[in-house]
């Protein structure tokens, strides 16, 4: 090697349709020295498609952390690397966030060469609110965090967007209708760029219904209205009505915030202002 330091490159691959991948792409996976791809046997045949002859290695969740400290080596000795994902955007829930981190940890230069990304092309597809969003990617397995999960999303207010496999949607579905109520706005985006691409808006309700006889196919991306703030605003109000003035403020007190700053909170939580607090306290 002439000295340099090499490069990472993140390389986003189509998601369905081979037409989606870009020229800049493909000329840095035919002139960079490795191919770093989350499956070989996936990446080889977009390589072959594109005969492009770039040597592989295969770097994955399960090798992730001690394969990052090997390419990080190469990398620091002169190879240029492009990183790829099964389909679309590395970096996004899948082990290239790692190989980033020791990249920059050691010192290594580090580019995203942008593409195809399947929760941006299905929010655009939704018909949802796109201005504010969550990506959650896929739900966790462990029961108690995914419980944890589905709780924190029910106040959610920014459209949510959820990856999903055709086998465990259902299960998915009935547990984030129980949660953000049957009747929430969703539109189900379903084989992506691919020729039988499906995006259908319902409601958790009407998927249930949908899938009572027909089996999910294809992974599927499920974007979520958020919930309305005046909604969460008026059933704050509402439960604050329900207790006492004092109460109320004693909530804000024992947490060890000052006197003043309880009441501006106390008139934000019930939609009055400052003056009407104090005077109801005087009363009482």
């Amino acid at each position: 090697m002439d000295g340099r330091t090499g490069k990472l490159y993140l390389c986003a691959t189509p998601i369905g349709n081979l037409e989606d991948i870009t020229f800049r792409v493909l000329h840095t996976l035919k002139e960079v020295d490795l191919i770093a791809a989350e499956d070989t046997r996936h990446t080889i045949k977009l390589l072959n498609h594109f005969e492009i002859k770039t040597p592989m290695t295969s770097y994955h969740e399960y090798n992730k952390v001690d394969k990052a400290r090997q390419l990080v080596d190469k990398m620091q000795s002169g190879v240029d690397i492009a990183l790829v994902t099964d389909a679309g955007t590395p970096g996004i829930s899948d082990p290239g966030e790692e190989l980033v981190r020791q990249c920059y940890e050691a010192g290594i230069q580090v580019t995203s060469l942008p593409g195809p990304s399947a929760c941006v092309t299905a929010l655009t597809l939704s018909g949802l609110c796109t201005r504010r969003f969550c990506f959650e990617a896929f739900l966790p397995v462990d029961k108690k965090e995914r419980q944890w999960i589905l709780n924190e999303l029910k106040d959610e207010t920014r459209t949510i967007i959820i990856y999903e496999a055709p086998h465990h949607l259902v299960r998915t579905l009935g547990e984030l209708g129980e949660v953000l109520g049957m009747e929430r706005s969703v539109t189900l985006c379903r084989e992506l760029t691919k020729k039988y691409e499906e995006a259908f808006q319902t409601t958790f309700l009407g998927a249930l219904n949908r899938y009572k006889s027909e089996e999910p196919k294809g992974e599927c991306v499920i974007v979520i209205e958020g919930r309305k703030i005046a909604e969460i605003q008026k059933e704050k109000r509402n439960l604050w009505e329900n207790i006492s003035m004092q109460e109320h403020m004693d909530v804000y007190l024992d947490q060890g915030i000052e006197k003043k700053e309880a009441m501006k909170i106390v008139a934000k939580d019930r939609g009055i202002s400052k003056r009407d607090v104090y005077q109801i306290l005087m009363e009482k």
